[in-house]
Parts: structure tokens; sequence; C-alpha cells
């Protein structure tokens, strides 16, 4: 049977008594209606109005603007303002202008200045100048890389990076401090070698610290150049494991073997032997002495070698008949009157 189903709103003159419109549905149509009454009734989305989207942008810019006009303002002020002391402000070459060209000027010089700093970032003078009599000056410079010569990086998962005291440390900062000016020259980063310097050195025997800022940077590697280091060359010995690092003084150089952490390690002791003959024949030029031994591949060795060689020769009761100033080539070189 069928069934009269109203749909669509009431009429006008319903409410003064208009008659209804009726349709006569079957009730397969009944779905496909309450579909089509979904459809039609689902609410549009409105599609913002071009003026809210430019205000938008416009608001957003506005922000950006104001916060880079902001941060100029700021620069002008910092960089800008004179130097104060105790008094209040420094005159300065621009105090007599205007106030606002002042700081405009002050911070154009100083801009300047940290261009020049990044531009040339490598000092003339690593090192002061020598100290006049009547103060002390040790009659060498003894230059040292920290990794695998005084101590060996280690990492591990659990502990993360530690670093391990070479045997001998203390007795070779303590020897040598006597005779050389100790100069830690480095390129590791100053975060890294300071605290640890702090705790190799409690007693101060280290004169100076140069970490990796003071390199020069040739080809990806950090080198060393000793002619910033305000030091007479001929009296400056530097000790390294790395020969790539003094690229341009080589015959400065004395080359050791990387220390890998081992327990039994005696090479600090010899070459604090090795420095002390330096020290005690007064060698005047300690490059002759280095570029002997620059063509071995273990100096230590080489060093050792020719002192076990030069007792034999004076058990042998062989005296050298070489005497004064050139006396240390047969001590530190090993020759001698036969062996020449």
């Amino acid at each position: 049977m069928n069934k009269i189903l109203w749909i669509g709103s009431l009429h006008k003159s319903l409410a003064y008594g208009g008659k209804k419109e009726a349709i006569l549905l079957r009730p397969s149509e009944k779905i496909w209606l309450n579909a089509a009454r979904q459809c039609v009734q689902k609410p549009q989305e409105i599609p913002p109005r071009p003026k809210l989207r430019r205000s938008r942008k416009i608001y957003g810019y506005s922000i950006v603007l104001g916060s880079l006009f902001s941060s100029v303002l700021w620069a002008i002020y910092e960089l800008g303002k004179p130097e104060e002391d105790h008094r209040g402000p420094i005159e300065d070459e621009f105090s007599h202008l205007p106030w606002f060209r002042q700081y405009l000027m002050r911070m154009w010089h100083s801009l300047q200045y940290y261009q020049k700093m990044m531009e040339e970032p490598q000092m003339v003078k690593l090192l002061p100048d020598v100290l006049p009599p009547p103060y002390i000056q040790p009659p060498y410079s003894l230059v040292l890389e920290i990794k695998d010569i005084l101590v060996h990086p280690d990492w591990t998962y659990q502990t993360g990076w530690r670093f391990k005291k070479r045997p001998g440390v203390d007795y070779f900062l303590q020897q040598c401090s006597r005779n050389f000016e100790i100069v830690i020259y480095t390129s590791e980063q100053g975060m890294t070698a300071f605290p640890l310097l702090d705790a190799l050195d409690p007693y101060g025997y280290i004169s100076y610290r140069l970490v990796r800022g003071a390199t020069d940077l040739v080809e990806g590697q950090h080198t060393k150049n000793l002619d910033y280091l305000n030091r007479d060359l001929s009296r400056v010995i530097v000790v390294d494991c790395d020969p790539n690092t003094t690229p341009l003084h080589p015959d400065n150089s004395f080359v050791m073997t990387k220390w890998l952490g081992n327990d039994d390690d005696v090479q600090l002791f010899d070459l604090t032997a090795f420095l002390q003959l330096v020290a005690e024949h007064q060698v005047t030029d300690v490059r002759e002495v280095l570029r002997y031994y620059r063509q071995f591949e273990d100096p230590i060795e080489q060093f050792k070698d020719n002192q076990r060689r030069l007792q034999e020769q004076n058990q042998e009761n062989i005296q050298p008949s070489a005497t004064g100033p050139r006396q240390w080539n047969l001590t530190l070189m090993g020759r001698s009157l036969r062996g020449s």
C-alpha cells in the first residue's frame, strides 16, 4: 500500500488557509530521497575573503620588518656606544659629531675591525718578547703537542672520551722546565686542551698554551707556523708525532712515534735525557741535531743506540779527539774518531 510523504517547506499561504502540496512516493524511492537531502544539507566551505588574506600578509610583513628594524637599532646602539670607565663615557675621534652619526661611525668602525679579524685571524706574535735581564729567560724553547705525546685519547660507549696520561709526564715537565721554555702548541680546541693541561701541569711548568686558533688551516690540515712564535728558531725544538704539522720548518721538528696508551712506555724518560744533553752542551743551533735525527723512523731508539755505542767506546778507552763547543756532535749524534 502506498503512503503519502510530505517534503519541502510550507507554502506561504498555509498561514492563511492555503492548501498543502503532497507527493506520492513509493517505499523504494525513500532511500534515494534521504541521500539527496544529506547532500543538499551539507554545509559548504566558504573561501576566505580577499581582504582577509591581504590583511594577514600585511600583518606578517609588519612583524618581519619590525623585527629587522629593531635588530638594526640594537646593533647601532651596542656597536656604536662609546667606551666607558668609572668617570663616564670616554671621548674618541667621533665625539664631536652629531649624536646619531657618532653611533653610526663607531658601528662602522667596529664592523671593519671584526671583518679584519676574520680575514687575518693569525697574530704576528704568538708569544711575548723574550724577557730582558735581570729576569731569567730559558735558553731554549720546547714546543709540545698534547695528543699522542703527553696523553692518549680513548672513546667507549660506556665512558665516552677519556684521556690517558703518559708514563713519565710529571718527571718530563719538571726536568725540562729547568733549561726550556715549555710551550704547548696543539691543534686541539681550547675547550679540550685547557682542562687537560690544568690536570697535567698543576705546578705550572708550562709557560704558554697555544691551541687551534693559533694554527694555519692549509688544505684541510692545521699547521704550525713557527715564524709567529717570536723566538730564535735556532733554539726551538718542536716535539710532535706528525711531521706534516710543521711543513715550513721541518728542521725544527723532533718527530716521535705515536704513543698508543701502553703502560710500559718509557720514551718520555729517553726524550728527557736527549733534551738535557742539548742543554748541557749548549748547542748553538738545534736544527743541525734535529736534521740528523729526522732521517730515522724512530729517533728516540736511534739516540739510545748512539748512547750505547759511546758507552762501549768509553769502555774500550777510546777518547774522542774533538774538544770545545763542537763536542756535542760526539755525544748527541754518536760520532767519534773511530766512527768518522
